[in-house]
C-alpha cells in the first residue's frame, strides 16, 4: 500500500480581475512557482531568440552580394558574435530550461522544484545577464571576437574595447544561473519522484534533463576557469594566454572546447527528449526501444567529454591526438544513430496523427540526420583540414542546433502549450509555420555545404565576385528571410491564442501517457490534488487491472492517488518538499513568493558593471550597490528559509 503523503488543498479559483492583477502585479516578479518560472524562461528566451534571429538576418543581408557595404566590418563582427552568443546562451539553452522547468515536476508527480527560490534566482540572473550582454551595443560596442573568443585575439593589446569584457562577465553570470538550475533539476529528479516512479519508468524527457544537468555541472567549470583567467589577463595584466608573457593560446582552446562540445549536447539532448515524448503520442504506440534511448543518452553524455579536440585538428596536436579524438568522434555517432532508428521504429506501423507537434518532430529527425552525416565527415582529420573554418562547418552546426534543437523545441511548445495555458495554438497557422520553417531552413543552410566545399571562409564580412559564391549566398539569404517569416507566424499564433476567449481544454487533449496530462490544463498551483502513485512506464495508457476485476468500465490508467486534509500539511523550509519515491512520507508546502532572488541577481549584475567602468566613482558606486543588494537579499533569503 502506498504511503500517505500530505498535499495542499486546492485554493479557490481566482476571479478574472484577480488573475489580471496577478499577471501585471508583483507576484510574477516574486513568484517561486516552477510553472510561472518556466513560462518566464520561455517568454524571455523567445524574446532573445527573436533578437538573435534579427542579427542573423543582418548577417545574411550583408552577405547577399559581393563587396556589400550594408554593415561596417566591425559592426558585422559585433552582430556576428552576438548572434551566436544569443542563440546559444540566451535562446536554445534557456528555452530548454523553461520547458523543463514547467514540465519535469509535473512528469515526476512533484509539487514544485526542489529549491523554488534558487529556481527563481536562476531565471532572474539569466534574464539580467542577457540584458547585460545586449547593453554592450550602446555602451562602447558589443563583443566582436566570435562566440568562441579565441585568445590572444581577445587580449587587451589586440582588442582594447569593452566588448570582450561584456562577453566575459555576461557569460559568467549566465554560467552561475545554469549551474544553479542544473543542481535544482538533479535534486528534483533524484529526490522528488512520485511513489513507484523508478528510473526505468521515468519519461524520456526527464531522463535527458537529468543527463543534461550533469553535463552542465561538469562542463561549465571549464569555461568558468577560462573566463576568469582571461578576465585577469584583460583587467589585471596577467599573461595566461599571451605568448609574450609565457602564456599559451592553445590553453584557451582546450578549456573552451572542453565546455564547447558538451555544450552541443546540452542543447540537443532536451530536443531529443521532447521528440521521444511526442512521437509515441502521435503514432499511438509506446516508444520503440525505451531502454536503448535512455542508455544511449547516458552514452552521449559520457562520450561528449572525450571529443573536444576535434575542434582543434588543425592546431598541430599531432597524429596520435588527432587519431584518438577522431575515434571518439566516430563512436559518438553510434548512440545517436541508435536514437534515430528508435524514432523511426516508433513511427513505423503506428496510427499517425499529423498534428503540428508531430510535424516538427519529424522535421527534427530529417534535419538532424543531415547534421549528423556532415558531423561524421568533419570527424575525419584529413577532411576537416579542408573544411574547417569554411561554411561547411556553419552548415553542420546549424543543422544540428537549428534543424535539431529549435525544431525539437517547437515540437515541445506546440505539444505542451494547451497544458501550459489552457488554450491550443491554431493548427492551420502551426502547419504554415512548420512548412515555411522547413523550406526556409533548408534553403538557408543546405547551400552552405556547397559554399564551404568551394572554399568560402566563415567569419568574413564580404567576398570578391567571380569566386562561385554569389548564387548560393543569394539563395541562403532569401531562405533566411523565409525563415524569419515562419518565426513571425509562430509569434502571431501565440498572440492570437492569448487573445482568444478561454477554452475548455481537456486534461489530456492528446491522449498522452505521462503524468503531466493527469492534472488540469493549466495545472493548479500545487500541481496535483493528490500525490500520484505510478505502476508502469505509461501510467495513463496501461491498465493496472488487466483481468478486469474492477469491471469492464474501469478507466485505463496506471495511476493511483493519495490525498489528505489540510491539517496534515506541514510547513517546512526550502528544499524540504520531500522525496516521494518509494512511498516515503515527507510533508511539504508551497513557499511564499519572495523578492530576494531578484535582488540578489540584480546585485550580481551591478558588481559586473563595477568591473567594467574605469572611473573610480562609478566603479565604487556599482560595487557598493551590488554588495548591499547581495547582503540584504542573502539575509532576507536565509530568514525566510529559517522561518
Amino acid at each position: 500500500m502506498a504511503a500517505q503523503v500530505a498535499v495542499p488543498v486546492p485554493q479557490q479559483e481566482a476571479s478574472p480581475l484577480e488573475l489580471r492583477r496577478e499577471w501585471y502585479g508583483w507576484q510574477w516578479l516574486a513568484t517561486v512557482d516552477h510553472k510561472k518560472i518556466g513560462i518566464m524562461y520561455i517568454a524571455a528566451s523567445l524574446a532573445f531568440f527573436l533578437i538573435g534571429g534579427f542579427e542573423a538576418l543582418l548577417v545574411r543581408t550583408q552577405l547577399i552580394s559581393p563587396l556589400n557595404t550594408f554593415l561596417h566590418p566591425d559592426l558585422y563582427n559585433q552582430v556576428f558574435t552576438m548572434h551566436a552568443t544569443t542563440m546559444i546562451f540566451l535562446g536554445v539553452m534557456p528555452m530548454s530550461v523553461g520547458v523543463g522547468n514547467y514540465v519535469v515536476p509535473l512528469m515526476i508527480g512533484a509539487a514544485d522544484m526542489a529549491y523554488p527560490r534558487l529556481n527563481a534566482f536562476s531565471f532572474w540572473l539569466f534574464f539580467f545577464g542577457g540584458i547585460f550582454l545586449n547593453l554592450s551595443f550602446v555602451m562602447g560596442g558589443a563583443p566582436n571576437t566570435g562566440w568562441f573568443a579565441y585568445a590572444p585575439l581577445t587580449e587587451r593589446p589586440f582588442n582594447p574595447g569593452t566588448g570582450p569584457d561584456f562577453w566575459l562577465l555576461g557569460l559568467q553570470l549566465l554560467g552561475i544561473a545554469s549551474i544553479a538550475g542544473a543542481v535544482n533539476f538533479i535534486v528534483t529528479i533524484l529526490k522528488m519522484r512520485a511513489p513507484g516512479m523508478t528510473f526505468m519508468r521515468l519519461p524520456l524527457f526527464t531522463w535527458v534533463t537529468l543527463i543534461t544537468s550533469f553535463l552542465i555541472i561538469f562542463a561549465f567549470p571549464s569555461i568558468t576557469i577560462a573566463l576568469i583567467l582571461l578576465m585577469f589577463d584583460r583587467l589585471a595584466g596577467t599573461s595566461f594566454f599571451l605568448p609574450s608573457g609565457g602564456g599559451d593560446p592553445l590553453l584557451w582552446q582546450h578549456l573552451f572546447w572542453f565546455f564547447g562540445h558538451p555544450e552541443v549536447y546540452i542543447m540537443i539532448l532536451p530536443a531529443m527528449g521532447i521528440v521521444s515524448e511526442v512521437l509515441p503520442v502521435f503514432s499511438r504506440k509506446p516508444i520503440f526501444g525505451y531502454s536503448f534511448i535512455a542508455y544511449s543518452s547516458v552514452a552521449i553524455g559520457f562520450l561528449g567529454f572525450t571529443v573536444w579536440a576535434h575542434h582543434m585538428f588543425v592546431t598541430g596536436l599531432g597524429e596520435i591526438a588527432n587519431g584518438a579524438f577522431a575515434t571518439g568522434s566516430f563512436l559518438i555517432g553510434v548512440p545517436t544513430g541508435v536514437k534515430i532508428f528508435n524514432w523511426i521504429g516508433t513511427l513505423w506501423g503506428g496510427s499517425l496523427r499529423f498534428r503540428t507537434p508531430l510535424l516538427f518532430a519529424c522535421g527534427f529527425i530529417a534535419n538532424f540526420i543531415i547534421g549528423g552525416i556532415s558531423g561524421i565527415t568533419l570527424a575525419s582529420p584529413p577532411v576537416d583540414f579542408q573544411q574547417t573554418d569554411t561554411y561547411y562547418v556553419v552548415a553542420h552546426i546549424h543543422y544540428v542546433l537549428f534543424g535539431g534543437s529549435i525544431f525539437g523545441l517547437f515540437a515541445g511548445l506546440y505539444y505542451w502549450w494547451p497544458k501550459m495555458f489552457g488554450r491550443f495554438l491554431n493548427e492551420g497557422l502551426g502547419k504554415a509555420h512548420f512548412w515555411l520553417q522547413m523550406v526556409g531552413f533548408n534553403l538557408t543552410f543546405f547551400p552552405m555545404h556547397w559554399l564551404g566545399t568551394e572554399g568560402m571562409p566563415r567569419r568574413i564580412y564580404t567576398y570578391f565576385p567571380n569566386q562561385g559564391f554569389e548564387l548560393w549566398n543569394l539563395v541562403a539569404t532569401l531562405g533566411s528571410y523565409l525563415l524569419g517569416i515562419s518565426i513571425l507566424i509562430f509569434v502571431v499564433n501565440a498572440f492570437l491564442s492569448a487573445r482568444r476567449p478561454a477554452e475548455v481544454v481537456p486534461d489530456n487533449p492528446w491522449e498522452a501517457a505521462t503524468l503531466e496530462w493527469s492534472t488540469t490544463s493549466p495545472p493548479p498551483a500545487h500541481n496535483f490534488d493528490a500525490v500520484p502513485v505510478v505502476y508502469s512506464r505509461y501510467p495513463l495508457w496501461e491498465d493496472r487491472d488487466p483481468e478486469g476485476a474492477h469491471g469492464a468500465t474501469a478507466p485505463r490508467t496506471n495511476v493511483d492517488a493519495v490525498s489528505h486534509p489540510a491539517d496534515d500539511v506541514a510547513a517546512t523550509g526550502e528544499g524540504e518538499q520531500g522525496a516521494h519515491q518509494g512511498g516515503a512520507a515527507h510533508a511539504f508546502h508551497l513557499p511564499n513568493p519572495t523578492i530576494f532572488p531578484v535582488i540578489l541577481a540584480f546585485g550580481l549584475v551591478l558588481i559586473a558593471f563595477a568591473l567594467l567602468f574605469a572611473p573610480p566613482v562609478l566603479k565604487i558606486t556599482f560595487l557598493v550597490s551590488g554588495l548591499v543588494y547581495g547582503v540584504v537579499s542573502v539575509y532576507g533569503w536565509v530568514r525566510q528559509v529559517s522561518d
